[in-house]
């Protein structure tokens, strides 16, 4: 058996030299001016820290979240090889006779060569960012790659510790999902909504019609899910101007209507649930999912189990007539809607977005509604009111402010309304007003809870925001809870 060993081993060994000099000797047209430099690039996880603040600015909420991702999985790979993996395997640097001096690095490591840290940390970002955001994971792939070569090419590695280190950081970066998704589980605390007899149970999927909105943040993870444990579902893609009508296709067809995306496909899809009067599967895959966390959904995993075992909850729903559709019909919030500075705050990053990215735009809304809006003067229950922010919650809400964060129900029949006052600048007033309590009353800040609310006198051209949505309000408006009004899965 030892023979046996030994025998693999020194094979193995020839067979990485014979690969290593078999790099040294091919010229490679341009390489010279650019592996080396990039290289150099990733010592001490510059390259990547450099390209998870890129995405931070000019990526979406959803790009963000994945270059926190990919910055947690280099964390993780790093700190394993350099405590466990160099000082386990104590192998020496590859000698660099036959590597060409113009290739050879100015500064030689000191440290051990298996495995490689350099692979490890490139491949462990680019995992972590794909995990999370495909499109931004396909970008750095070529990249992570070049590095881990670059390792070979200079002379500083065997192509076995280039092969091992980007396989650690790859497996590094699905360690961090899984932490992730605990850490999200963890937070999930199913709220005490009635149970909705009667809602049929779709074992292997049969009868479930979903819908995927393919511009999502993280739609890909819930529908790989999705087609795993419920193969029998009907699955449509989508993305845009076309959802709307794709989910009214869907839910008049369906016994159950399936949605997989954020918050404002979800309210689109609540929208379609509750004209075609069928219940709504929820599968989280947005970069915010308020909804699915508040009800008590962690993941598609547990929106599977509750379709396939029939169990679903009533939940309620926020409405206000007349919404925003040509006919004048009610629209419906699951979360929230606000009139004042959030709406225009939203209409100026969704107007700047497509042409300077989500994180500049939303930096340069936030700095032209500070300096220039002016408080909304309208009528509210017949009295005549001037606010910086008006804002409505689907259930009463926790935490201080004027737009909090988390509910403990979604089945209580109550609209949380939250008032900022208007007088003096926009910006003290949200700041005073974010320190408040959450059913307080302050010279800013006014919070109570209420089944209806009339709202008049609005004037023309006041955007209002519902669900992360955006629309022009009418002249007047009801705001009111529909108790009970959507059955939704959730296990029990």
């Amino acid at each position: 058996m030892a023979d046996q060993e030994l025998t693999w081993s020194g094979t193995f060994a020839r067979w990485d030299r014979r690969v290593f000099d078999a790099v040294a000797r091919r010229h490679w047209p341009g390489a010279d001016r650019v592996l080396p430099r990039l290289g150099r690039a990733a010592n001490h996880g510059v390259l990547w820290g450099g390209a998870a603040a890129a995405i931070a600015v000019f990526g979406s909420a959803g790009a963000r979240k994945a270059a926190v991702r990919g910055v947690a999985s280099l964390a993780l790979a790093s700190a394993t090889i350099n405590t466990v993996g160099k000082w386990s395997v104590r192998r020496p640097r590859p000698l660099l006779e036959g590597v060409p001096l113009t290739r050879q690095l100015a500064t030689q490591p000191q440290t051990t060569s298996f495995p490689s840290g350099h692979s490890a940390s490139a491949f462990a970002f680019a995992t972590g960012v794909a995990l999370a955001s495909p499109g931004w994971g396909a970008v750095l792939a070529p990249v992570a790659a070049s590095v881990a070569f670059s390792r070979v090419y200079t002379g500083v590695h065997y192509p076995s510790d280039v092969l091992v280190g980007a396989s650690l950081g790859v497996a590094a970066g699905f360690v961090v999902r899984r932490l992730a998704r605990d850490a999200q589980e963890a937070r999930v605390v199913p709220g005490d909504e009635r149970t909705a007899a009667g809602a049929p149970a779709l074992p292997d999927g049969a009868g479930l019609t979903v819908v995927v909105n393919n511009g999502s943040g993280t739609a890909a993870e819930g529908l790989d899910v999705l087609r795993t444990r419920l193969p029998a579902a009907e699955v449509i893609e989508c993305e845009g101007p076309e959802l709307p009508a794709t989910l009214a296709k869907a839910a008049a067809r369906a016994t159950v209507l399936g949605v997989c995306g954020g918050d404002g496909t979800v309210n689109a899809a609540a929208t379609a649930a509750l004209g075609a009067g069928v219940p709504l599967a929820v599968f989280p895959g947005g970069t915010l999912n308020h909804f699915a966390l508040d009800l008590g959904l962690a993941g598609a995993e547990a929106t599977c189990e509750a379709v396939a075992q029939g169990q679903a909850v009533h939940v309620g729903v926020g409405r206000f007539s007349p919404g925003p559709g040509p006919g004048g019909e009610s629209g419906y919030f699951l979360n929230n809607f606000s009139i004042g500075a959030y709406p225009e705050l939203l209409g100026h990053r969704l107007r700047w977005a497509p042409r300077i990215g989500g994180g500049p735009a939303a930096l340069l809304a936030a700095w032209r509604v500070l300096r220039s809006q002016r408080p909304v003067r309208l009528r509210l229950a017949g009295r005549p009111r001037s606010v910086w922010l008006l804002f409505a919650g689907n259930g009463t809400y926790h935490g201080t402010g004027p737009t909090p964060r988390r509910r403990d129900s979604l089945g209580e029949g109550l609209l949380d309304l939250r008032l900022v006052h208007g007088g003096g600048r926009p910006g003290p007033r949200l700041l005073a007003a974010a320190f408040t309590g959450p059913l307080s009353r302050s010279p800013v800040h006014v919070a109570t809870r209420l089944r209806s609310l009339r709202i008049g006198d609005i004037p023309a051209g006041t955007p209002l925001a519902y669900d992360g949505e955006h629309a022009e309000a009418p002249p007047a408006l009801v705001l009111d809870q529909i108790p009970d009004a959507l059955t939704v899965y959730r296990p029990r």
